[in-house]
Parts: C-alpha cells; structure tokens; sequence
C-alpha cells in the first residue's frame, strides 16, 4: 500500500513533522475506474458520430427544436402576408374609392408604404437565429404595423367628411351660374386654349364665358358658402365676386354690374348674388364664371349642365332666391 506524506505542528517540539497516510485502494481503484469510463464514453461517442456518421441524442434533440421554431416562423411569415394583402387591398379601394368621392387627395405612396430606414436595427436577432428569418419578419411586422397606423388616420378623415357629406353636397359648385335659356344666355367661351379676343393671340382661358344680349340677368351662387372678396379689377375682371364653399372649392363671378353680396356674407345655392354686366376687360355683356378646386382653376362645365331646361333651373334657384 503507498504512503501518503503530510504534515502535523508538534507542539512539544514546536516543528512541523513528517506523517505517512496510507492511501486507500478503494480511492484508487474508483479514479481509475473513473477515467476508464470517460475513456470509454470518449471512444464511443467518436465511433457513434465519427465512425458511424449518426447524431448524438442531443444534436437530434436541438435539430428537432430548431425544426419546430422554423416551422412557426414560416406561419408568422404565411399569416403576415395574408394580413398585408387585405391591408393592401383597403389601400387601393381608399384611394380609388372613398377619397375620390370626397374630393381628397390619394395618399402618395411613400406615405402608403411606410418605409423604414435602416437594417442595423434588427441586427442583433441574428444572435438568435443565423437564419435572418426573425430579423426579415420583425422589419415586415414593423413595417405593417405602420402602414396599418396611416390607413386608420386616412380612414379617420373620410369619416370626418362622410359626416359632413350632406353638407358638402350643398356646398359644392354644381348647378349654371345663370339661367339655362337659351333666349336669355349662351355659352361663347370654354376652358382651355383660346385666341384672345384682344391680342388675338392664343391663351389660357381659366373659365367660361355666358354672354346675354342685356345686362342686369341675374347670377346665383351655385353653391353654399361664404362671401371671400367683393372687388374690381378695372383692366381685367371689372366688378367680381369669389365665394369659398369650403371642401376645397371656390367659385368667381366676374364682369357684373353690381355685386349684391358682401365679404363675409353666408350665401346658399340658388340665392341672387349679382346681375351680368358689362365691366372691366370686356367686349359685351357676360359673366365670367370660374371653378377653382384647391387653388386650382377646373373646367366649370364638369360640374353643371346647360342642358337643365329653364323650368327645372327655376325650381332649383326660386326657394332661396333673394328679394333684392
């Protein structure tokens, strides 16, 4: 049996000495038994994965685990286009449906699409999936999330003025300036390239002209508003009046003989608000009529129709048309 040396303090002596402890066979024959063992698992897991070409139980536990975290990504991934397709599909009918009919602009789609900028920002999901899977559907998911935020604000105007639809019928600019006879009135001028009846030479004409054989034919407001600017313009308009109807439109009656409205005064549709004359840049008697949708002229005839007969055009304006 060997001998194992320690040492013990003497108190008598006051030394330290030498003391022999045997070693156990037991302890021996366990360390031995010991390293014989992880020897022999050593060999084995080299033939089992080496030799053999199989997977350790713990490699195919974590295969089966990483198997099953990509088969739920993959349906996050299938469930999340399924989602941005329906998002897509209320974005097309938002700007080809409810904002037209409003007369709202369509969302451009930079704002539609939501970008973000930057793909530093998921960069540490690579830490848990080398893959780029979770850090791809995290960009999406943010992304959609966004996009989902604009559609709601967009839809939240067209409520806003849905609302307000009956109004914004009465206020938009559609039935003739004047009365549709043909005895009284006739069109002479369109919107669009002209020849200037003054320097005969071509030029944008941002309205229609309604001539009338005598002054004084009444001019109603062809919309509900509000009185913006009574005014003359002695080399162009003459006697004019604009009227803001709101949603974006407004309305110019220009070359009258008297405006009987003033800035600030509430008009409805149908109410006399001037007489046809002759005044400012003119060759005779007509109104000049002019259609602007958000400080932009529009072509005037693409929100009435002449073909009104006189009869029905009496009814629309009779109610509410001033004493004066």
């Amino acid at each position: 049996m060997s001998k194992k040396i320690s040492y013990r303090f003497n108190p008598e002596t006051l030394q330290y000495e030498e003391v022999k402890v045997p070693v156990s066979k037991k302890l021996v024959k366990g360390l031995l038994m010991t390293g014989v063992s992880f020897g022999l698992m050593v060999l084995y897991m080299f033939i089992f994965t080496d030799v053999l070409g199989l997977e350790s139980p713990k490699t195919t536990i974590l295969k089966r685990q990483n198997a099953a975290y990509h088969s739920k990504l993959d349906l996050l991934t299938q469930r999340y286009e399924e989602k941005n397709n329906l998002l897509r599909e209320l974005q097309i009918r938002d700007n080809t449906v409810y904002r037209p009919i409003f007369g709202m602009d369509t969302l451009s789609s930079d704002i539609a699409q939501a970008g973000f900028g930057g793909v530093d920002r998921y960069s540490f999901l690579e830490l848990y999936d080398a893959s780029g899977k979770l850090a791809s559907l995290s960009a999406k998911l943010d992304i959609l999330s966004k996009k989902a935020y604009v559609q709601v604000k967009s839809l939240d105007e067209v409520s806003v003025l849905a609302k307000r639809s009956e109004e914004m019928a009465q206020c938009i600019p559609t039935i003739p300036p004047v009365t549709t006879d043909k005895n009284k009135i006739r069109l002479v001028s369109r919107f669009g390239m002209r020849t200037d009846p003054f320097t005969k030479k071509p030029k944008f004409h941002h309205g229609v002209d309604l001539s009338s054989p005598r002054q004084g034919l009444p001019i109603y407001a062809t919309g509900d508003g509000i009185v913006l600017k009574v005014a003359h313009d002695f080399m162009g308009y003459g006697n004019y009046i604009i009227v803001d109807h709101g949603f974006g439109y407004k309305t110019r009656y220009a070359h009258l003989r008297a405006a009987l409205v003033s800035e600030g005064q509430l008009v409805k549709r149908g109410e006399h608000i001037a007489e046809l004359g002759n005044t400012g840049r003119s060759r005779g008697p007509h109104l000049h009529y002019e259609v602007f949708y958000k400080n932009k002229t529009v072509n005037p005839l693409n929100y009435f129709s002449l073909d009104i007969t006189p009869e029905e055009y009496e009814q629309l304006v009779k109610p509410v048309k001033s004493d004066r």
